[in-house]
């Protein structure tokens, strides 16, 4: 007799973006003269940019032509993407990585929950609170976590609360953790993390023997030049750290690209699964 996967049952009222929806939904029924912002699930609200469009057309008409048709891409995406991202998004920034370090896929979500596939089940985890869901979420189902308790937190994981009261920053834990999720520039808050912060981060790491995973997808939206945009700007994190990043919010809206860099230095590197071929093409057009 087939099973199914218990831990699905543990999630408290189903994935969090629908549950709005559906609230959302319900009050528009109801008050169908209310105007509503919508501050739920980070939908599109402006057409491509020119460059993206453009390098979209072209990436097609390449795909009609036999000599500049493509195939399956490589599983890590193709050398000359990651050769560029490479060089213009961490070594102009004084990081140490390699186009062998980086890795493209389809969507920070994907990432996000397959990365736990190649990290053991007994590991201990912090999230901050609030947190980007899919940390949570993908942890649960995972069976990484107990039950989630009244106050909506689950047994077996560790909350940082980020708030006014510690200026909006993770508060380094005083108990050893395995696998730490940071998300700077922070969704949900906005919060930016320093330097110095980062480097308290990075060297709890590496004298407890933990893996930062650090989500950058809103890195593009730093404007002060102290701000870092990796976080392998910070000596050491090379490692301890693996990056998550995402171009959909650089001009490519609706159109999910991402890439992590897992640096050669960690034990058990990264590994990428998807490759998005014609949109390739797009971003390195539009970014570069």
């Amino acid at each position: 007799m087939a099973t199914i996967n218990d831990n699905y049952l543990k999630l408290k009222a189903g994935y969090l973006f629908p549950e709005i929806a559906r609230r959302v939904n319900a009050f528009a029924e109801a008050n169908p003269k209310a105007p509503i912002i919508k501050l739920g699930i980070g939908d599109v609200t402006e057409p491509l940019p020119e460059a993206c469009r453009s390098a979209m057309i072209q990436a097609v008409e390449d795909m009609g032509d036999r000599n500049s048709f493509k195939g399956y891409g490589p599983e890590q995406g193709y050398a000359w993407l990651r050769e560029k991202i490479a060089a213009h998004d961490f070594q102009a920034r004084g990081c140490e990585i390699d186009s062998g370090e980086i890795f493209i896929s389809d969507g920070s979500k994907c990432d996000c929950g397959n990365i736990l596939d190649i990290f053991g089940d007994d590991n201990t985890i912090a999230v901050t609170d609030p947190v980007y869901p899919v940390y949570v979420d993908t942890n649960v189902m995972a069976g990484h976590t107990g039950s989630c308790g009244e106050n909506g937190e689950y047994a077996g994981l560790t909350y940082l609360p980020i708030n006014a009261s510690n200026d909006f920053t993770a508060q380094i834990p005083s108990q050893k953790v395995d696998l730490i999720y940071l998300c700077f520039p922070n969704n949900p808050t906005g919060a930016v993390a320093s330097k110095r912060h980062l480097q308290d981060w990075v060297s709890y790491a590496k004298a407890h023997g933990s893996i930062i995973l650090f989500d950058a997808a809103y890195e593009a939206f730093i404007t002060d030049p102290a701000i870092p945009h990796s976080i392998y700007e910070i000596g050491g994190a090379r490692d301890c750290a693996i990056e998550f990043r995402s171009f959909r919010k650089c001009g490519v809206y609706g159109h999910p690209l991402r890439l992590h860099g897992g640096s050669q230095n960690l034990d058990g590197q990264g590994q990428g699964w998807f490759t998005g071929r014609t949109l390739e093409t797009l971003e390195s057009a539009a970014i570069y």
